[in-house]
Formats: structure tokens, C-alpha cells, sequence
């Protein structure tokens, strides 16, 4: 998805991408038989995230900055906790 869009519809894919890694995170998490495909999934589902995020944070305002930068430190703690779980 191009990240020349404006501002809102920039965040609004950051935030779509940042909801679609938490909904695979808690699909590892529930599901132990397919572990290994889930937590493919979500490592995908991460990595988009963080580049709908860093997009985002091109055209970004002030305020949709912080927010921004808060799904980035929620990805981050997703991150760690899957490498804990190793």
C-alpha cells in the first residue's frame, strides 16, 4: 500500500496492521498444534506492521506521532515475549 496517501489514511493502515499482529500473536497463544505456522504468521503480521508504522510516521502529525510510536513499543513487547517463548 503506497504511503503517499494522507496523513489519516496513512495511521489508519498502521493501526489496521498493528491490530492484525495482535490478532495473530493471540492465535499462537491459543493454538499450541499449529505453533509453527502461527508463529510464521505473526512474525509476517509484525514485520507489516512495522513498516505500515514507520510509512505512518513519514506524513505523520504530532499527535498521531506518539500514537505511532506507542504500536511500535507494542510490537516491540510482542517481539520479546516470542523470544522468551523459545
Amino acid at each position: 500500500m503506497p504511503y503517499h496517501k494522507d496523513k489519516q489514511q496513512s495511521f489508519q493502515a498502521a493501526q489496521q496492521s498493528l491490530d492484525d499482529a495482535l490478532d495473530a500473536y493471540y492465535d499462537v497463544i491459543k493454538t499450541d498444534a499449529n505453533y509453527g505456522h502461527e508463529l510464521k504468521h505473526l512474525q509476517q503480521e509484525v514485520n507489516e506492521a512495522y513498516e505500515q508504522i514507520n510509512n505512518a510516521l513519514e506524513v505523520a502529525t504530532e499527535t498521531q506521532r506518539a500514537q505511532l510510536e506507542k504500536f511500535q513499543r507494542d510490537l516491540q513487547k510482542i517481539i520479546e515475549e516470542m523470544n522468551d517463548e523459545e
